[in-house]
Formats: structure tokens, C-alpha cells, sequence
């Protein structure tokens, strides 16, 4: 993968990357997502929330000394920003990073921390104004693996994705200058700002995944029922069988269309919150109900670990809530919809 370029798909070419556009990337995912999560996983980060915070708000000197490692795969990037009583709600960001001197001190525990055991960077988000209760009050640092006061906690065992490892990243007054802020130390409480602007591109590459594993799905489904036998014909020539056949294929091909069309619409500089958001709830919700309809047309076989099926059963199941949930989806998308009703009105 580091040979293919893979952990610098979307960096640019001025630091080594392939500089992919938002269409060409969710491309990839499309094949990506046709694998174990566990490919995409690892270079995820590095293309996504761990490398395009510094390319869009880092500092000329940042980029230069991260990007181009970044994109090589010789240095893994990690995003660290949800805690144990905090994920959607930054507001209860319990990790701080205090003023001292010319440094900060940053202490707390971040959890269910992608790639977090092969990370060499963290972008760490924690709370530079103990005043504030709010976004604003936040700030991402870069912070480098094997400082003194960084601890790893045992790898997570989860229901699917085993092969994508997470796990506590926790932070015992760990010290790093003010210059380590994503974009200098002006950029000081602009952390969660840094953060939404990756967004639309993580929902949209999670949204290509999604469609890329519920065509590998459908093709498994479609090849195991034109073989497999009952009452002395495929099942593939019973209705219900391909009732649910082409329900899987026409919500694929319908998520398929709003990912690249909306991919196409941010590479032209349009603004698709809204709609990038409307991919990932479908599209995470679609590749469930694919999944589940993969194991019912295995019958039996489905539930068995030799075929792969139930993998993708399990695997895909985190697509729904990282990234942002389902739920969280529904009110951006009904909020932003209320608000661009009130500037018509």
C-alpha cells in the first residue's frame, strides 16, 4: 500500500501525495470498500481526519514537516477527539491543554482511537480555555507518539472491524510548544472548526466504502444463489430471492449516484454539507439492510464464519454510528433544511 502511494491519495503533490480530487478519491473507496475495512482503516487516517486538518489550516512549516510522511506511510496519523464522556457533544470535552509558558501541558484520555497502536502523530483536541463549555473553547494540537506522559491502553475487542486496531490514548501532562497547534498559536481555539471543515470529504469517502461493500455483498449473494440448490433448481429462480436481490442492487446504485454527484459538486466548490451528510445516513443504513439480506440469502451458510458473509455482517455495522451517527446525520440535515427555508421565506 505505501508502494501504491495509498496513505498520500488525497495529499498533494507538492508533498509527495497523489492529490487526489473528491471524486477520484471516492473512486478508490469504491474499491477500498469491496475489502476488509481493515485496508481502508489503515491508510484512512492519513488521508482523511489525520492529514487534511493540516492541509487545509496548518502552517507552511507543518505541512512540511508532516505532509510528505504522512503520504510515504512512514508516519501514521491518529485523531484523537473522542473521549469517554464525550463524542458528538464537544462541549464535554474533558481533556485539557493549559498554558505554560511557552507550552502547553495537555492531560486527559481519548477513546476508541483509530489506529492509535501504529500512530507516530496525534491530533489531539482539548480544551485551551477551562472557561468556555462550548466548541469554542477548543484546540487541535499535533502531537507527536513517544513523548513523555503518552500511554496506549490494551487494544479495543470489538464486535467487527477486529483487524482495525483502536484503542485509549491517554495523556498524563504531556508538554508540547504553542507552535504545535494546527496553524500556529493564533489558530488557538479554532480546534473545532479545523475539525468540521474534513468532514464533508470523511463522510463522502465513508459513504463510498459503504457502497463499495454492498456491491462485494451483492455479488457474493448473486453467485452463491446461481449455485446453491433447492427443490432441485438455484435458488436465484426463486422471487423472494431476487426480490431481495434487486433491493440490494437498486440501493446500491442509488447511493452510488448521490456520492459521486455530490463528490463532483465539491470539487467544484459548492457547498455540500447537506448532501454529503444525506450520503453517509443513507449509505451506512443501505449497506446494513445489504448485509442483512447477504446472510438471509445464505441461509444457513450465511451464519458460518467459512463463507465471509457474517464478517461483513459485523464489519459493516460501525459505519452507522462513526463519522458521525445516523442520528446526528438526521438533524444536520432537517436543521440546515429549516435554516436555508428561513433565508428563502
Amino acid at each position: 500500500m505505501r508502494d501504491l502511494g495509498m496513505f498520500g491519495l488525497t495529499i498533494p503533490e507538492e508533498y509527495g501525495g497523489l492529490g487526489l480530487s473528491v471524486e477520484q478519491e471516492v473512486e478508490v473507496a469504491f474499491l477500498l470498500g469491496r475489502t476488509s475495512p481493515a485496508f481502508r482503516s489503515r491508510i484512512g487516517t492519513n488521508i482523511g481526519i489525520g492529514s487534511q486538518g493540516i492541509v487545509i489550516d496548518g502552517t507552511p512549516e507543518q505541512k512540511r514537516r508532516y505532509l510528505p510522511r504522512l503520504a510515504s506511510g512512514e508516519m501514521t496519523g491518529s485523531f484523537c477527539l473522542t473521549e469517554p464522556e464525550a463524542g458528538t457533544d464537544a462541549g464535554s470535552l474533558r481533556t485539557v491543554g493549559l498554558r505554560d509558558g511557552d507550552d502547553y501541558v495537555i492531560t486527559g484520555t481519548k477513546r476508541f482511537i483509530t489506529n492509535a497502536p501504529q500512530a507516530s502523530l496525534f491530533t489531539v483536541f482539548a480544551r485551551t480555555d477551562p472557561a468556555s463549555r462550548t466548541a469554542s473553547g477548543i484546540s487541535a494540537f499535533l502531537v507527536e507518539a513517544g513523548l513523555p506522559g503518552i500511554a496506549l491502553g490494551p487494544v479495543d475487542r470489538k464486535m467487527g472491524q477486529q483487524g482495525a486496531q483502536t484503542c485509549d490514548v491517554i495523556f498524563d501532562a504531556v508538554r508540547v510548544p504553542a507552535s504545535a497547534i494546527v496553524g500556529g498559536p493564533a489558530k488557538e481555539g479554532h480546534g473545532f472548526k479545523t475539525a468540521m471543515k474534513v468532514l464533508d470529504r470523511g463522510r463522502l469517502h465513508i459513504a463510498a466504502i459503504c457502497v463499495g461493500a454492498a456491491e462485494r455483498l451483492i455479488a457474493d449473494s448473486l453467485a452463491y444463489a446461481m449455485t446453491r440448490k433447492q427443490f432441485g433448481q438455484p435458488i436465484a429462480q426463486f422471487q423472494l430471492i431476487q426480490a431481495m436481490l434487486a433491493d440490494m442492487r437498486a440501493e446500491a446504485f442509488a447511493a452510488r449516484c448521490m456520492v459521486m454527484e455530490t463528490a463532483r459538486r465539491k470539487d467544484l466548490g459548492i457547498d455540500v454539507s447537506t448532501d454529503a451528510a444525506c450520503c453517509k445516513m443513507f449509505a451506512s443504513e443501505m449497506v446494513g439492510r445489504a448485509a442483512d439480506k447477504a446472510v438471509q440469502i445464505h441461509g444457513g451458510a450465511g451464519y458460518m464464519m467459512e463463507y465471509g458473509v457474517e464478517r461483513f455482517f459485523r464489519d459493516v455495522r460501525l459505519f452507522r454510528i462513526y463519522e458521525g451517527t445516523t442520528q446526528l446525520q438526521q438533524i444536520l440535515i432537517a436543521r440546515n433544511m429549516i435554516r436555508e427555508a428561513s433565508r428563502v421565506s
